[in-house]
């Protein structure tokens, strides 16, 4: 016969001796993990729907631009030309801006993803008393967290915060300085 499962939600509200802020402590990580898996997975669809419409924009950019390319220079079509090149060079400017902010949104979905990986591993550990307790465990979830870095500057901020002492304010200012100065340092996919 089998022990009946442990009920999932909070019982702070139920006076039991029994009660574990630790399991709350691990009920409360849990849910933040959820709510930026929900967050996430609602701005992919959205900005899906974006990336596609701004391929497609580009595309017809460039096929206004050529059609207008075989207008003639001079004339009433000449100035017709000049209109269309100037109001295509503008479209395809913002065109490229827009890309670039979906490679910030990007960059964001890859950093929240690592920290929702990282409070779940977190709420792993400290579920587990055994583990909790350890050091090798505690450095396991650090070597586990740190290798799902894909960025330098997250794992320069978690060499700042853990390795060097630093507190979180002052690697989150490097962090933002560095981000400041990178703007134009995007990798288009």
């Amino acid at each position: 016969m089998t022990a009946p499962a442990e009920p999932r939600g909070t019982q702070v509200r139920k006076p039991d001796p029994a009660w574990d802020k630790m399991r709350e402590t691990v009920l409360m990580m849990e849910l933040a993990v959820g709510q930026i898996e929900a967050a996430m997975r609602d701005s992919d669809s959205s900005v899906q729907v974006l990336t596609e419409t701004f391929t497609t924009m580009a595309r017809h950019m460039g096929t206004i631009g050529e059609s207008a390319a075989q207008l003639p220079d001079d004339g009433n079509l000449g100035e017709l030309k000049r209109r269309m090149a100037s109001a295509t060079h503008q479209v395809t400017g913002m065109v490229h801006q827009s890309i670039i902010a979906f490679q910030f949104y990007d960059r964001l979905v890859q950093r929240l993803s690592h920290v929702s990986h990282g409070l779940e591993s977190l709420a792993n550990l400290v579920s587990d008393e055994n583990r909790a307790t350890r050091a090798d465990g505690w450095l396991e979830l650090q070597e586990q967290i740190r290798a799902r870095y894909s960025m330098p500057e997250e794992v320069e901020m978690f060499e700042a915060v853990l390795l060097h002492g630093m507190s979180v304010q002052q690697a989150l200012q490097i962090f933002m300085e560095k981000m400041k100065n990178k703007d134009d340092d995007i990798e288009l996919f």
